[in-house]
C-alpha cells in the first residue's frame, strides 16, 4: 500500500485546523510553522479541499480556513479522495496490466485490500482523531514549539484545544 505525501499532509492539515479551529480561522501559515509542511504546497492542497467543499476560505484580517461541517462530519478517506490521492495495494496502480499487459495472479487480492483500507479510513472522522490523548498530546506540544519569544508557557495548558 502507498499512500504518498500529498495525503498525508492533506489529512495532517486537515487535522492540524479541526484542533485549531475553536479560535476562528486558522491560516496556512500558522500550519505550516506547527506541521513543517510548506506554505505553497498546503496552498495546493487547500486548493483541492475547498473544491471539494471541504473547507471554506476567509477572507481579509484574520482570515484563513475553516471546516465547511462539523469535525464528525468529515472522514479521513474523503480528504484523501480530495486531493486525488488513491490508496492503492497493487503493483500496477488497478490498471489489470501487471503481468506483460495482463492482470496477474494476485492482481485481485491487492485490490480486495486497497478497498478495506479505504473502507478503513471512511470510518475514521476529524472528530475521532481530535478526541484521542496522543493526537492531543502531540498538538499541545506543537503549540509550545510555536510560541513566539516571551509568551508565557505557564498559561498554556489552560488555552490549548479550547
Amino acid at each position: 500500500m502507498r499512500l504518498t505525501t500529498k495525503g498525508r499532509y492533506a489529512v495532517t492539515a486537515m487535522l492540524d485546523l479541526a484542533l485549531h479551529s475553536s479560535k476562528g480561522p486558522v491560516s496556512l501559515s500558522d500550519i505550516s510553522e506547527r506541521q513543517g509542511i510548506s506554505l505553497s504546497y498546503l496552498e495546493q492542497l487547500f486548493s483541492k479541499l475547498r473544491k471539494k467543499a471541504l473547507v471554506i476560505s476567509v477572507r481579509g484580517p484574520g482570515g484563513g480556513y475553516r471546516l465547511s461541517r462539523s469535525n464528525d462530519d468529515i472522514y479521513v478517506a474523503q480528504i484523501v479522495d480530495a486531493v486525488n490521492e488513491s490508496v492503492d495495494a497493487t503493483g500496477c496502480k488497478g490498471r489489470s496490466d501487471c503481468q506483460s499487459g495482463h492482470t496477474c495472479l494476485t492482481h485481485h487480492l491487492w485490490c480486495d485490500l486497497s478497498d478495506q483500507i479505504h473502507d478503513f479510513l471512511s470510518q475514521i472522522s476529524l472528530e475521532q482523531l481530535v478526541r484521542r490523548n496522543d493526537v492531543r498530546q502531540v498538538a499541545e506540544r506543537q503549540n509550545l514549539e510555536s510560541r513566539p519569544l516571551g509568551f508565557d508557557s505557564s498559561k498554556i495548558s489552560a488555552a490549548i484545544l479550547d
